[in-house]
């Protein structure tokens, strides 16, 4: 039987970089494991949700009618963009109250997970490193890499998508009653009457599952692909300095290429950074408007 094949350390690297600080001290062997908790998704999920709240009650607090400073101006810009694509997508006015604001927190704490990418690979587990939090395989037992992306990380972004289907769910009680929001299921979106109403109604229950499963899906994986992706690229980049272990003129421009190449790609990663963030917005606020209509 053939020798299993040695991972190279560039493999070695990139899966190093992957793995999660989590409660089983090792990396997670299966796509679907409800024990496992990634303790550095939580943690930064929630640190940057408490910035976005802390930023969002800072300028409410230093609002003025006068002439705004610029981080209000800003925060006024980026409110009233949120607001009027609400108003164009939600024409119930009483939910509107709560889904604008939502949609504002989401963009808002979205960007800011999605922002935490340009932080350089190797600075976060080096610094955790540093403070003796996280490291590799040792005597003491096996400690793991600390991934600073949450939307990188599949859980994130699939919970946030759960919680909008759960709150496409309460908007279609709350409009349509219990059961009008049941029959609906089972009525729509093949109309008809009398036994041909019976003999659709299996089908139509099926699609509308299919449907909202397949927006939940989509709005998690959409912005969990793009996030994953853009990680992996950024580590492929850093890589290339893996090479730089002199001064000779290739390392040199090794070290140069990885600098061009990284400032590049962080460059135009800010525009999916903004980009998803909105894309994910929008979809909440079109799925949460749509839960307000019937077929």
């Amino acid at each position: 039987m053939a020798a299993p094949a040695e991972v190279s350390p560039q493999s070695a690297y990139v899966q190093h970089h992957l793995a999660h600080l989590n409660n089983t001290g090792h990396p997670q062997s299966s796509i679907l494991d409800m024990s496992v908790i990634n303790y550095d998704s939580v943690f930064w999920s929630l640190a940057m949700g408490l910035v976005v709240v802390f930023l969002l009650w800072l300028a409410a607090r230093r609002a003025t009618a006068g002439v705004p400073g610029r981080f209000q101006a800003g925060v006024e810009m980026v409110v009233d963009m949120v607001n009027d694509q609400a108003k164009s997508i939600v024409h119930n006015e009483v939910s509107r109250k709560f889904i604008a604001p939502l949609a504002l927190t989401v963009f808002l704490w979205v960007t800011l997970m999605n922002a935490l990418d340009l932080i350089p690979v190797d600075l976060p587990g080096a610094i955790f490193g540093w403070l003796g939090l996280t490291g590799d395989h040792h005597e003491h037992g096996p400690l793991y890499y600390h991934r600073i992306l949450p939307t990188a990380d599949l859980n994130v972004p699939m919970g946030m998508s759960l919680a909008v289907l759960l709150l496409s769910f309460y908007y279609g009680i709350k409009i349509k009653s219990a059961g009008g929001f049941v029959k609906e299921l089972f009525t729509a979106p093949f109309h008809a009457h009398g036994f041909a109403a019976v003999l659709l109604s299996p089908f139509n229950l099926l699609l509308n599952i299919i449907e909202y499963a397949a927006k939940t899906v989509s709005l998690g994986m959409r912005l969990f692909g793009n996030m994953f992706a853009g990680e992996l690229l950024f580590m492929l980049i850093a890589l290339l300095g893996g090479a730089w272990t002199g001064f000779s003129a290739m390392n040199i421009g090794l070290g140069i290429g990885q600098v061009l190449a990284g400032s590049i790609w962080a460059i135009f990663h800010i525009l999916i950074i903004l980009l998803q963030a909105f894309i994910f917005m929008m979809l909440t606020l079109v799925y949460l408007g749509q839960a307000h209509e019937g077929h």
